[in-house]
C-alpha cells in the first residue's frame, strides 16, 4: 500500500500513515482514520491530495478544524504545519516533490473561517469602519 506521508500526534503516540489520495477522518467506523475522541465529529474533515500537496476541508464538524491554530473550512497543508482536529494536534510530514509537486505549490484558496475573526458590529452589519469613511467623505467634500 502506498505511503503518501504522515500525521504526527504533538503529544506523542503512533504517527498515522496517509495510504490513499483522499481521506475520510472522523470518530465513526466507516473513516479511513478513526479518531475515537468524543470532541471528534462522525465525519470530522477531510484530506485530498492535489498536485503533490496535502489540503484539507472541514466537513461541517462541532468542534472545528485548525491549521496552525487557525479555524478553516479548506486550506493547504504544507509539510510541518500542526492540523488540530477538534482539540487533537497533528504535525503534517510528507515531501510534495516525493508526491509529484512541480513548481510553485497549488493556490491555496484557503478559507480560514473569518466569522469568527469578525466582531458583533460587524456581523450586525454596523461596522464601524465604513462610518468612519462616511465621515471621512463628508469632510473631504467641504475642501
Amino acid at each position: 500500500m502506498a505511503n503518501f506521508g504522515f500525521l504526527v500526534p504533538t503529544g506523542g503516540g503512533e504517527d498515522i500513515p496517509l495510504k490513499k489520495e483522499r481521506i475520510l477522518i472522523g470518530r465513526r467506523d466507516n473513516c479511513d482514520i478513526v479518531l475515537r475522541f468524543s470532541n471528534v465529529s462522525g465525519q470530522h474533515c477531510r484530506l485530498s491530495l492535489e498536485q503533490g500537496y496535502w489540503f484539507v476541508k472541514d466537513l461541517d464538524s462541532r468542534n472545528g478544524t485548525k491549521v496552525n491554530g487557525y479555524r478553516v473550512v479548506r486550506k493547504r497543508l504544507d509539510p510541518g504545519v500542526i492540523l488540530t482536529i477538534a482539540k487533537h494536534q497533528y504535525e503534517v510530514r510528507y515531501d510534495p516533490e516525493e508526491l509529484g509537486a512541480m513548481g510553485p505549490p497549488p493556490a491555496d484558496d484557503d478559507q480560514i473561517d473569518l466569522t469568527l475573526r469578525r466582531s458583533l458590529m460587524e456581523k450586525a452589519g454596523l461596522d464601524r469602519r465604513d462610518e468612519e469613511d462616511k465621515g471621512a467623505n463628508k469632510s473631504d467634500s467641504f475642501d
